[in-house]
């Protein structure tokens, strides 16, 4: 069952019953506190953007996936904790949501040809922590670190999946990887070719950029004040997220 958005969840008051278990209990909050969260009925559990609740301690990562409308044929599940890099969770493996520091969940699309051999070794101009070469190196699709001839640094990713509603199936996704990168954010995304919805209707606020790679689409999209870069928390996986959350909201904001 899906509740409110999750800037709209409040953290009920811990009612304690004859068993010792908590009504209701979410998660994300008890993560940005640093505390264990108790054992409980329900757990409001945020995947990407919006918050579910489930009614077990241990879900299994294919059942998280599948409350938010996805599976694991398509999609992959990260749990994010507090100050830490995201971890993959398996389709079959047990999430123990009473454990300490989870804060959410996050998917990423999976590409089709999953499964096949390693794809090559592009461009490495310059060198991303391990755990975000780890996290690229999982998407099993082609990706290169650029260092254009200004200085600017700039991670690229090949036949990335283009949601539903797009004339175009997949595109070569690029990011700005700014200096001080993950302590600052990464902001907005380029695609090319230029992404064009399939209806006709415009996409607003977008821009070309001309690299030695190429020309790309700017997707002038940024984060809130109310919803900033979380040092130590957000990185490739979680901007990516939003990038998915980006393309779909196009078709939900009008």
């Amino acid at each position: 069952m899906r509740a409110e958005d999750a800037n709209e969840v409040i953290l009920v008051e811990e009612i304690f019953d004859h068993g010792n278990l908590v009504e209701l209990v979410v998660i994300e909050e008890f993560a940005r506190r640093g505390e264990r969260p108790p054992r409980a009925k329900v757990y409001a559990v945020r995947i990407d953007k919006h918050v579910y609740h489930v009614h077990k301690a241990d879900p299994t990562g294919e059942e998280l996936l599948h409350l938010a409308g996805k599976s694991s044929a398509t999609s992959k599940l990260y749990q994010i904790f507090k100050g830490k890099q995201p971890e993959p969770v398996l389709p079959t493996q047990h999430v123990d949501l009473h454990a300490h520091g989870i804060e959410r969940f996050t998917t990423v699309p999976k590409d089709p040809r999953e499964g096949s051999p390693a794809t090559a070794v592009l461009r490495r101009d310059f060198v991303l922590p391990g755990t975000e070469m780890q996290f690229l190196d999982s998407l099993a699709l082609p990706w290169s670190t650029v260092r254009e001839p200004s200085g600017q640094l700039l991670l690229v990713i090949e036949d990335w999946q283009i949601p539903t509603g797009y004339t175009q199936r997949v595109a070569k996704l690029a990011l700005v990887i700014p200096p001080g990168y993950p302590d600052t954010q990464i902001d907005m995304v380029y695609f090319s070719p230029a992404l064009a919805r399939s209806d006709g209707r415009q996409i607003n606020n977008l821009t070309v950029v001309s690299w030695s790679i190429g020309v790309f689409q700017q997707w002038s999209r940024h984060r809130t004040p109310q919803q900033p870069w979380r040092a130590g928390v957000d990185d490739l996986s979680t901007h990516l997220s939003l990038v998915d959350d980006y393309l779909r909201r196009e078709f939900t904001i009008r």
